[in-house]
């Protein structure tokens, strides 16, 4: 079997490549950590198989992120026959940085040129292109189909004839004067230290650039300090190559008439709220609230036949009735009733992230989150983390400071993942109706401003962020790609079925034996205590000043850990036959809310409480079982911090209004003010005649 591996710059396309290639399903996405460690697939073409690699997007050869260390690592430990080197045409310049770098480092290189866009910024000569670099190009559009079988004939044909024994013209023959005595001063060192004779130009330029990897592999100490010369050196053949091959069109990538309007300081945050309104307006209400209710009353068309034909066997009260209608016609049903919302949701992400809209949406938050410890990369995992908690804190990974990638996977359960929207939208929807929107979107505003408050907290007591290198790229503004887009919807429509199919039905069952069983294991019926009745009323006092201390509503909440979409489906669960709108407003029922401040209470808690067991899993193996026992500790605290202000806000405002309850929080906000301002001024002449800082700013002012 042939080894090949894809490299290139992140956003050229290279994962779609690798798709197109293997028929994969990996996630194609703008931004940072999409891709953090290496993904392994095969394709067969002319009876001969290949394995294909695709690493994570770098931009050179010295790596400063994690996810550039994956792959750098691995074009140095790996023998691939063939390095297939993915290029942007509509950013050939800077991406051919990297392929002057492969070039040097003597791998066998077939550069790709992707064309996305019909009319890229520049129209190249690719035989001339070619000819210059000395190595084989091929260009194409990654999606079309067509073009990945000539693509395919083009590896053949190369790893057939080998690797070439000409050393190509863009190696390290052409150095510039003042570099070439340092050049070989460094390769005497490498020659000294054992290094083969046909590493050693390559080593000897890492050196030159002053490359840490390379001068603690080596054991070199020596600072040669000639890294911006180098970078020249490269650029200048690129300018000449570009000047060459390359004829630009009028239009300039990277820029837009339409930035002036998203990227504006004044209009960027409002139209963002904008255009999220109305996606949640489009998902939960107006289309995806009809194509719900269809489903629902489809579903339960479907199921109604099987439930009178069990009941006509077995009877209404027997436990293998209760087994079918409650944990598995109900529950279950519950939540696939939400699919076509979760489609939905998923769609109108997908079309913002292909247009190039949601990297413009981390470039308008990264200024804030930088004045709160949170790197430019965490933005793109907080992002992520609006879709699944669990994969969003994989790509946290790619953080080279440890402080960042802690803070930043900690603060990831806080957005409200995909698994949460159907507890807003069924609980919310009953007790505000078409009002709810505005709670939803309060929802996703809320748990983003606890994560923007907690990460200040944070970088100000145990977990100080240390300063990142982070390149933000902009995509060309593009038009949907429906094959992706589709390919995208199917794929979380399909884990979400399978979650639904698997998990949640298993869990419902269980939920169902303890709740309908007692300690003796004998079915509870229309009496007796059941096991899970008698653990929620024991808890059930804990959340009291919550506004809900219902067994059925916190046995949903200790179910929702394994899964939150559980939640959902426990809640239908111990309605007891009751319509759900007329369980959560009788008192006495298993799941009685009773107001909408105690609904709101129990929203935020659901929100904000620990993650599911998944995310703790990928936490514990990302960060360590000590941080994620801290951080799940942090959020059960602070979920039921928020729940007990915004259910003691809302009695406030029942009671006395909206101007007194206001009145009343600015006057609380002063009195902690105040405290913490005298509390600095103490610390700071307490301070002032001992503490060598102190000393310091006197000398300085003296």
């Amino acid at each position: 079997m042939k080894n090949i591996v894809l490299v290139g710059n992140p956003n050229t396309g290279k994962t779609t490549l690798f798709n197109s290639l293997t028929r994969g399903h990996e996630h194609v996405g703008n931004w940072h950590g999409v891709t953090v460690e290496e993904k392994v697939g095969q394709f067969q073409f002319e009876n001969q198989k290949f394995s294909v690699v695709d690493l994570p997007g770098i931009y050179s050869l010295s790596p400063l992120s994690f996810e550039e260390k994956v792959a750098v690592e691995y074009l140095n430990r790996a023998s691939a026959e063939l390095v297939v080197n993915i290029c942007d045409a509509s950013n050939l310049g800077r991406n051919l940085y990297l392929t002057l770098s492969l070039i040097e480092r003597g791998l066998n290189v077939l550069l790709v040129v992707n064309q996305i866009d019909k009319r890229p910024i520049c129209k190249v000569d690719y035989g001339k292109l070619e000819r210059l670099l000395g190595v084989r190009v091929v260009h194409l559009n990654a999606d079309n189909k067509k073009d990945i079988e000539g693509l395919k004939g083009e590896i053949t044909k190369l790893l057939g004839a080998g690797k070439p024994s000409a050393t190509p013209p863009h190696g390290c023959a052409d150095l510039p004067a003042d570099c070439a005595s340092s050049f070989n001063q460094a390769k005497k060192l490498l020659q000294e230290r054992g290094v083969p004779y046909e590493e050693q130009a390559y080593y000897a330029i890492k050196l030159l650039e002053d490359d840490e990897e390379a001068k603690a592999k080596f054991k070199v100490e020596m600072a040669f300090g000639q890294c911006e010369k180098i970078a020249g050196w490269r650029y200048d053949k690129i300018d000449k190559i570009l000047a060459q091959t390359c004829t630009k069109n009028q239009r300039v990538y990277g820029k837009s008439k339409l930035d002036k309007i998203f990227l504006n300081r004044a209009l960027a945050l409002p139209i963002f709220l904008g255009l999220l309104c109305l996606v949640f307006y489009l998902t939960f209400f107006s289309f995806g609230g009809w194509l719900s209710d269809c489903l629902s009353g489809f579903i339960e068309l479907v199921f109604n036949p099987a439930k009178t034909f069990i009941a006509n066997v077995y009877g209404t009260q027997s436990w293998v009735y209760s087994l079918f209608a409650d944990a598995l016609f109900g529950g279950v049903g519950a939540i696939v009733s939400f699919l076509p919302q979760v489609a939905l949701l998923f769609f109108f992400l997908s079309l913002l992230e292909d247009s190039g809209y949601l990297a413009r949406v981390a470039f308008v938050f990264d200024d804030l989150l930088s004045r709160v410890g949170l790197s430019g990369k965490g933005v793109y995992t907080l992002l992520m983390g609006f879709g699944c908690s669990t994969t969003a804190v994989l790509t946290a990974r790619n953080m080279e400071d440890k402080n960042s990638k802690i803070k930043t996977a900690l603060l990831t359960p806080y957005m409200s993942c995909s698994a949460k929207f159907p507890i807003y939208a069924v609980l919310g929807g009953v007790f505000f109706g078409a009002n709810n929107l505005f709670v939803i979107v309060g929802l996703y505003l809320l748990g983003v401003a606890v994560a923007i408050l907690l990460s200040w907290v944070l970088e100000k007591s145990v977990l100080k962020s240390k300063a990142q290198s982070f390149i933000l790229e902009f995509p060309p503004y593009r038009m949907i790609s429906p094959k992706r887009t589709l390919s995208v919807l199917w794929q979380n429509v399909r884990l979400f079925l399978s979650r639904v199919g698997t998990l949640i039905v298993a869990m419902n069952v269980v939920v169902w034996v303890l709740s309908n069983f007692t300690i003796t294991f004998k079915f509870v019926g229309n009496s007796g205590v059941s096991m899970l009745e008698t653990l929620g009323r024991i808890l059930a006092p804990i959340f009291t000043p919550l506004g809900f201390a219902s067994w059925g509503l916190v046995s949903a909440l200790l179910a929702g850990l394994v899964a939150k979409e559980v939640i959902v489906s426990s809640v239908a669960m111990f309605a007891g036959g009751q319509t759900l709108a007329s369980a959560l407003f009788t008192a006495g029922s298993a799941v009685y809310l009773g107001s909408g401040g105690a609904v709101l209470s129990y929203l935020a808690f659901c929100l904000l409480y620990a993650p599911c067991l998944a995310s703790v899993g990928v936490l514990i193996k990302e960060i360590g079982g000590k941080w994620t026992a801290i951080g799940i500790a942090i959020q059960l605290a602070v979920a039921y911090a928020v729940s007990f202000v915004v259910y003691t806000t809302s009695l406030a405002l029942s009671a006395f209004g909206w101007w007194a309850t206001l009145i009343s929080l600015f006057a609380l906000a002063v009195i902690v003010a105040s405290g913490v301002l005298i509390a600095k001024r103490i610390k700071g002449k307490r301070l002032c005649p001992y503490s060598s800082k102190c000393k310091k700013s006197c000398n300085k002012k003296r």
